[in-house]
């Protein structure tokens, strides 16, 4: 994470192969039709490439993630690939919502 560079990575710390990361998306309900989710998505990019915006975001302490991950489609495929990963781990655990 580029807001604490001191600190060591996972794999640095002993523990290989454990990747958390926090994402912030923007979501729209089911059925959404494809002409506002661009609208929506061109309006996030542009905020996103905004210096300012850049800067309050790390300020925070987040990276803005690259302009290739700033689509609906790369945000499902992250999502995705997410449950994929933890859903085997929270069956297992026995992990309910509450």
């Amino acid at each position: 994470m580029s807001s604490a560079p001191e600190i060591p990575t996972v794999d640095e710390a002993g523990l290989p192969g454990l990747y958390v990361s926090a994402r912030a998306g923007q979501l729209a309900p089911k059925g959404t039709s494809g002409d506002a989710l661009s609208t929506l998505n061109s309006a996030v990019r542009a905020a996103l490439g905004d210096p300012a915006t850049r800067q309050r975001i790390a300020d925070l302490g987040f990276d803005v993630p690259p302009t290739d991950q700033q689509s609906p489609e790369a945000l499902g495929a992250l999502r995705k690939a997410e449950r994929d990963k933890w859903w085997p781990i929270v069956k297992a655990a026995g992990i309910k919502g509450e």
